[in-house]
């Protein structure tokens, strides 16, 4: 069965543009982000497969709306509820949290 990250050959999508230059990350908590899953993988959280699993099993429209690590974001916050290290709701309480900081904060 497909799911909507297997996008190969489908009528409507266009072409990867690879920017030029890109840095590997365009935001510091992307980097942060990436650090993160680095770490839970390491420490045998979950493994590299549920993490793309848990990426793949995203709603197709949050799927397509996502850019890149609000994806790793949505999987990794899904395998910690899975997992039982976070509640759902101190995964929304970080997210509140988090949007709630100013610059003074960081």
């Amino acid at each position: 069965m497909s799911r909507i990250n297997d996008i190969g050959g489908m009528v409507g999508f266009s072409a990867v543009v690879v920017e030029p230059d890109e840095p590997p990350f365009h935001a510091d908590w992307e980097a942060h982000l990436h650090a993160l899953n680095a770490l839970l993988i390491r420490q045998g959280v979950y493994n590299r497969d549920e993490f793309r699993d848990a990426i793949e099993r995203m709603p197709p429209a949050e799927y397509l709306a996502a850019s890149y690590y609000e994806r790793w974001f949505a999987a990794v916050s899904t395998l910690l509820v899975e997992k039982g290290v976070l509640t759902p709701d101190e995964v929304a309480g970080g997210q509140d949290a988090t949007a709630q900081r100013g610059p003074a904060d960081e």
